[in-house]
């Protein structure tokens, strides 16, 4: 019987992995210990908002083109929850779609239309998302100029969805439905907007990793799930109501360290990819004997 692996490992992507300033993976040293840990026999999976266009070229894409260990059990669940794929060193595979989870099609022709007509000046329609809308913060704009025009264009987006009689909420306002319903969420994110199923999210993803996971090996001891923002802990709420053992590492904790019933592991000196890159260092430490844990994780192997 195979042995099950020490732990696994669910990324969010955009933060931790990716930079969101370049929005590709920067960090020094960050790619050479993922692939580290994949040889090691660490599973990995991507749990992201992000469309599997943009983890195909960004993310996966870089891994492949470095090595991607024969052995290597890795899975990207994109669009939280909504798609997925497995990756093996001869490529990605398959992609798989819950079309029951789409945002309807004449609200997505119009959100798009008010994307690109009244703020096209400061964000771009992600193109490559197949259940979701995504609309993302231009690259030669600046973070304050975008997020001062984020509430304007989610407004108009609630409208979009009452005219249409969808129920949506948006920062905890709802509009349902003739029906009374709410099936639909304005999500904002620091660089992007994203327009989904009230079904999607974080933990739907976790779901989804681990029966990826249970087709290619035995399911992890325990988990490390890492992220950006307070919505990035639904994986490690997920996992610990499903009896898993698991610590949430939060590369971002500006946003506050709510109370859990699991830990939580913080950067001292670092954040973002800059915060991954130093924390997956860490646990390839762990993986080779060198240092006990992966708790302080910004400090030295060394230390």
């Amino acid at each position: 019987m195979t042995t099950a692996p020490p732990f696994g490992l669910l990324l969010d992507v955009d933060g931790p992995i990716a930079s969101p300033v370049t929005r590709s993976i920067s960090a020094p040293g960050l790619l050479d210990s993922l692939l580290e840990l994949l040889a090691a026999g660490i599973p990995v999976v991507f749990n992201t908002g992000r469309s599997d266009a943009f983890l195909r070229e960004q993310v996966v894409g870089p891994v492949l083109a470095a090595g991607l260990p024969a052995a290597a059990r890795l899975h990207a669940v994109c669009e939280k929850g909504a798609v997925s794929f497995s990756v093996t060193a001869d490529g990605i595979g398959p992609i798989e779609v819950d079309e029951d989870l789409a945002v309807p099609a004449e609200a997505v022709r119009r959100l798009e239309a008010l994307a690109r007509e009244g703020f096209g000046d400061v964000l771009f329609v992600d193109e490559g998302k197949r259940a979701m809308v995504s609309l993302e913060q231009r690259l030669d704009v600046d973070s304050a100029t975008y997020l001062g025009r984020q509430p304007e264009f989610e407004k108009a987006a609630l409208q979009v969805f009452a005219d249409l009689d969808l129920g949506v909420t948006w920062k905890g306002v709802s509009v349902p439905d003739a029906h009374g319903a709410v099936d639909w969420r304005i999500d904002p994110t620091i660089i992007s907007t994203d327009v989904e199923s009230v079904l999607l999210g974080k933990d739907r993803g976790a779901e989804t990793a681990l029966r990826l996971l249970a087709q290619d090996g035995p399911l992890p001891a325990a988990w490390r799930t890492v992220g950006d923002s307070r919505t990035d802990y639904a994986m490690a709420d997920w996992l610990h109501a499903q009896g898993h053992v698991v610590a949430h590492v939060d590369v971002r904790p500006a946003d506050g360290v709510p109370a859990t019933l699991y830990p939580v592991l913080v950067p001292r000196r670092t954040v973002h990819d800059a915060a991954g890159a130093a924390w997956l260092a860490r646990l390839a430490a762990v993986v080779r004997g060198e240092v006990a844990d992966d708790s302080n994780f910004d400090a030295t192997v060394e230390a």
